[in-house]
């Protein structure tokens, strides 16, 4: 599977660990960023380009990491047609694929260790989305509200 992975100066060690232990998993790994460790740099950007490039790779997945993976999934989400889930533990990045097709996942840097992150990970790659209607129908309401900003009726 193709894996583009981007990240700030807090993920910069933890994304190069994962290049590599995902390289060595036989995934196809494309690095997005930065390339050099710069204390000073944002991670908006490279969640933007990370999200954009699963977007025009059909099939492929994304990681984003930063100090606490917080700011990264906001940043992916702001491309529009990602979804990308903050992931904690293995449950986490699971039910990000299982239940809510995520595209993108982000970790923490400074919440887990390179293993736990390569798990983390790993989980994520690894699951499928379920494919279940009330699951395919929830997402269709976030599209479609991504779209055309329009609110949907609250259900009574």
């Amino acid at each position: 599977m193709r894996v583009y992975i981007g990240s700030d100066h807090a993920g910069f060690e933890l994304k190069q660990h994962l290049v590599d232990y995902l390289t060595g998993q036989g995934h196809d790994v494309v690095d997005v960023g930065p390339h050099v460790y710069d204390a000073e740099d944002d991670y908006p950007a490279f969640c933007f380009h990370t999200g954009a490039r699963v977007l025009d790779d059909p099939g492929s997945l994304g990681i984003v990491i930063g100090g606490s993976g917080n700011g990264e999934q906001i940043a992916a989400n702001k491309v529009p047609g990602i979804r990308a889930a903050l992931a904690w533990n293995l449950a986490t990045a699971g039910l990000a694929r299982q239940h809510n097709d995520a595209n993108v996942v982000a970790i923490g840097a400074r919440m887990h260790t390179p293993e736990e992150a390569a798990a983390i990970a790993t989980e994520f790659l690894g699951t499928s989305f379920s494919g279940q209607e009330r699951h395919a129908r929830r997402i269709k309401q976030v599209a479609a509200y991504e779209g055309d900003h329009e609110l949907p009726p609250l259900p009574s």
